[in-house]
């Protein structure tokens, strides 16, 4: 929030218009240092620090000064009339961070959508152009605010020009009147530039005089009046500082011309052209979803200041014509209002409870595509009403239409309801429409493709707000029926403009309706084994806790990493890690480097404890998500990563450890549930380098994979040139990461990290393995060459990924998005692969008339709970189904086991 030391107390009286003023790469530049990059980043490797940290002072600004009249200044290069007159000219300044560069154009855009006018003149700084609107303002009888972090501003403060000057980042405002210029300097604002001559300014790399500093600058502008009286009066100054100040006239002389605004610059546009308009909010959002940008504080800011607000809530809450003729229904009325609609594609909207832990729906809302809507209350229905109810939702002939159908079906279920029909679901289609965006909201998608705002009341997530007024609750309901009815048809169409309408109605929408079935099943938990093991990680961690004190020799929080730094750094002198902006960094590599460079043992303490805190944390919350009915719940995610991989949360299943004796100690507290015989786990083998095989048509690694022998060591011998008995585990560790990481778009660097290896050492290695396997290095260079051709890539299935960012400018940009290209198709269709197998496998079990059913879906790997008797016949089906998921060049191979638990059933 932007704070400021006397708000609009300097000039505002009389009725004047205001005008604000932004210096755009000075605040922009304060952003970027204010808020870390690594925390602000899309899933394209651009950094969105400057833009999020621009896009708040912007918001909070323009509400706490509200001005009439409003615009932005840019620099356009380093290559101004200044440094045309002093070539030195901020020639000092370092070179701009990869980070930052990129950032200012995206603030641009986002200034264009919300219709702010910006300036950048060729040959001028955004001061000159900032003092050249600033003067033509005050002339024209306005009040003018500059928000900039140039001091030189300080010159164009007057009775109506107020500075705002960052102290803190960009979240703390200073205004600079008259009497805060003078009270900070002891000058007047004209006098600044004659006192910033004399002292010089390192940031512009204009030299000072040697042993004069701001007081005596300051001193010598009050006793002669002005730079120029002083000039002419030189010879008086006494002293070694008048002596310095006489052998470096002329350089003081050229500080004075161009610390001096320029106020005649040139513009396209004069200050009444400046005159804030109502925003482009289509714009405004697709640019922060694109930016991934998702925090609704942010955004409602942004919307709160927008010109036309008022306007836009005035405005009837279903925009661009479409009238919603709305119904909220009474006990024994909604048979009849399905009887008249139910034939024709349906939008369903629903409010449910499961976050509260009833997992129970407590409003529906119907809309058709002929303006007609209702809503009502499940808890309310006759009999008549819900036989009518159950029979349209489980009718697969009657359309319906949802925004995330899982969520709905799994609530839904609660009631004894089951859903069939559902041919669209706008959140899975926004996904295969774009992959790479962060969320689908509702009311997002809405604003995008349909230039339509959703009521108020909507909450972000375009669910509703609970403890609004009843009346407001079922017309904000039935308006989001509609939306997802409207949104339906829309992507309908551009489904087929990606080739993505069969991935929906044969993968995703099967895949929707089983994960829900899995929500509610869930998978029993021992809760007794996990409290066991979070305290075993509670005492490891506070063991830990007293060897680091010990190793330093003293007490500290391990915790701080400023504190780290200091014992690690300070007091211990151990070798200095890379430079940050907050000192030296101690992250997880940072800490094993020491740990491999010194016989130190605090990094390996320090290594063990994050481990061991993390352990505890994911049991922690383990325990706190097992339900009523013994059973932890997890949510599947089918829209968060875009290679279409699932993830979960609540809690999240990947964060267990696979491999460690921890992570397979907490698999044991997932156990088989009353009622059922065993737990079953089935995954692939080596996934990702099948599909790799299969795609690059390499002949030798399909051989590799078609003679049975082990893969790794089968390849190990090809690169290394030796006969199979001959290859070592440390020959067989380097090329598993070798293949496992073209899979992932590894670059030799990162394969060097990785070994712990010299770079020239894996760059040697990767040449060796694609001298074996040409085939595929060459399909690892023609899926980037394509991508970059076509702005996408493909799995076999034909999920495509964007990547814009191939043609990016920005190196780390562009690098980002080359790895991806060489990811996505190889992880997307893996993805792919065990989502069908997921679905040929809860087919055969269904058709087989077995109890058993799915539970899990983590990584690569299948979870069943097995009903008693039918262990035999559920493993046959899940090799049979999950082998023949697709046919590829090189065999699907498929492990499989049982056991009282998730540990136990590993094979």
């Amino acid at each position: 929030m932007a704070k400021t030391a006397s708000k609009k107390t300097d000039s505002t009286s009389g009725g004047r218009p205001r005008l604000m003023l932004m210096d755009g790469h000075s605040l922009a530049y304060r952003a970027f240092f204010a808020l870390p990059a690594e925390n602000f980043t899309t899933a394209t490797g651009q950094p969105t620090n400057a833009i999020y940290g621009f896009a708040s002072m912007l918001a909070n600004t323009l509400r706490d000064e509200a001005p009439t009249h409003f615009a932005v200044a840019f620099d356009v290069s380093r290559k101004t009339w200044r440094s045309e007159e002093f070539t030195e000219y901020k020639a000092n300044r370092s070179k701009t961070p990869d980070e930052f560069k990129g950032q200012v154009e995206l603030i641009g855009e986002l200034l264009d959508s919300m219709h702010v006018p910006r300036f950048a003149v060729e040959g001028f700084e955004a001061d000159d152009v900032i003092a050249t609107l600033a003067t033509e303002a005050e002339a024209e009888g306005f009040d003018v605010l500059i928000v900039t972090g140039d001091r030189d501003s300080f010159q164009l403060v007057s009775e109506h020009t107020t500075v705002l000057y960052p102290t803190k980042g960009v979240s703390e405002l200073t205004r600079f009147t008259p009497e805060k210029v003078f009270e900070k300097y002891g000058l007047t604002p004209a006098q600044y530039p004659d006192f910033a001559a004399l002292r010089g300014d390192p940031s512009d790399n204009l030299p000072g005089i040697p042993g004069v500093g701001e007081k005596t600058a300051a001193k010598w502008i009050n006793q002669f009046g002005s730079f120029a009286e002083l000039v002419e009066r030189v010879d008086e100054v006494k002293g070694k500082a008048g002596q310095n100040l006489r052998d470096h006239l002329e350089s003081v002389k050229l500080n004075r011309r161009l610390t001096e605004l320029e106020r005649r610059v040139e513009l396209p546009r004069t200050v009444t052209d400046l005159e804030r308009t109502a925003y482009d909010r289509k714009g405004v959002a697709v640019i922060l979803d694109t930016l991934e940008i998702r925090n609704p504080s942010l955004r409602e800011r942004l919307y709160a200041v927008d010109p036309g607000a008022e306007e836009a809530e005035a405005t009837p809450v279903v925009a661009d014509g479409v009238e919603l003729d709305g119904t909220v229904l009474g006990t024994g009325e909604l048979a009849g209002w399905l009887a008249e609609h139910g034939a024709q594609p349906l939008g369903v909207a629903t409010v449910d409870t499961w976050a509260l832990g009833t997992g129970s729906v407590t409003e529906v809302a119907l809309a058709a595509s002929d303006g007609k809507a209702a809503w009502f209350d499940p808890t309310e229905l006759d009999e008549a009403d819900e036989t009518a109810f159950r029979s349209w939702l489980s009718d697969p002939d009657r359309p319906k239409v949802f925004h995330n159908a899982k969520g709905a079906m799994r609530v839904l279920a609660e009631h004894g309801w089951s859903v069939a029909g559902v041919g669209m679901d706008t959140a899975l289609a926004a996904y295969l429409v774009k992959p790479g965006r962060r969320s689908f909201d509702l009311d997002a998608l809405s604003l995008e493709y349909l230039h339509r705002e959703l009521a108020p009341a909507a909450a972000a997530d375009g669910q509703l707000a609970f403890g609004a007024d009843e009346g407001a609750e079922a017309e904000v309901l039935m308006v989001q029926a509609r939306a997802i009815l409207d949104l339906g048809e829309t992507f309908e169409s551009r489904l087929a403009d990606v080739g993505a309408a069969d991935l929906l109605r044969d993968m995703e929408l099967p895949t929707s309706a089983l994960l829900a079935r899995m929500e509610r099943h869930g998978i029993a938990a021992d809760r007794e084994h996990l409290q066991a093991m979070e305290q075993m990680f509670a005492g490891a961690v506070q063991q830990a806790v007293k060897e680091a004190h010990a190793a330093a020799g003293r007490e500290f929080n391990l915790g701080s990493p400023k504190q780290l730094q200091e014992v690690l750094f300070g007091e211990l002198n151990l070798p200095k890690t890379k430079k940050t902006k907050t000192g030296y960094t101690t992250d997880a590599d940072a800490l094993a480097w020491l740990a491999a460079q010194t016989d130190n043992e605090l990094p390996v303490i320090m290594l063990r404890h994050r481990e061991q805190a993390k352990l505890r944390v994911t049991v922690e919350g383990l325990i706190k998500t097992i339900a009523a009915d013994g059973r932890i719940h997890t949510t599947f995610n089918q829209t968060v990563a875009a290679t279409g991989r699932l993830s979960s949360t609540d809690p999240n299943l990947q964060n267990i450890p696979v491999r460690t004796d921890e992570g397979r100690a907490i698999r044991r507290g997932f156990v088989v549930g009353e009622g059922f015989e065993s737990l079953m786990t089935a995954d692939y083998s080596q996934i990702e380098l099948r599909v790799m095989a299969h795609l690059s048509e390499d002949a030798g690694l399909t051989e590799a994979f078609t003679s049975g022998e082990d893969l790794h060591t089968t390849a190990a011998a090809q690169v290394f040139s030796v006969e199979q008995s001959a290859v070592d585990a440390e020959m067989r560790r380097k090329i598993k990461a070798m293949s496992y990481g073209l899979a992932y778009g590894l670059s030799a660097f990162g394969l060097s990290q990785q070994l712990n290896i010299e770079a020239a050492e894996a760059r040697g290695l990767m040449d060796a393995y694609f001298e074996r396997f040409g085939g595929v290095r060459d399909y690892l260079r023609r899926v980037v060459d394509e991508a970059r051709a076509t702005g996408y890539t493909a799995t076999l299935f034909g999920r495509r990924r964007y990547l814009p960012d191939l043609n990016s400018d920005n190196r780390q940009r562009r690098e980002a998005a080359e790895r991806m290209a060489l990811n996505a198709p190889i992880q997307g269709t893996a993805a792919d692969i065990v989502k069908i197998a997921m679905l040929n496998v809860d087919k055969a079990l269904r058709e087989a008339d077995l109890k058993s059913r799915m539970l899990l879906q983590v990584h690569d790997e299948i979870v069943l709970e097995i009903a008693p008797g039918e262990r035999a016949a559920a493993e046959e089906l899940v090799r049979r189904e999950m082998a023949n998921a697709v046919q590829l060049r090189v065999p699907l191979g498929v492990s499989v086991g049982a056991g009282p638990d998730w540990e136990s059933a590993a094979h």
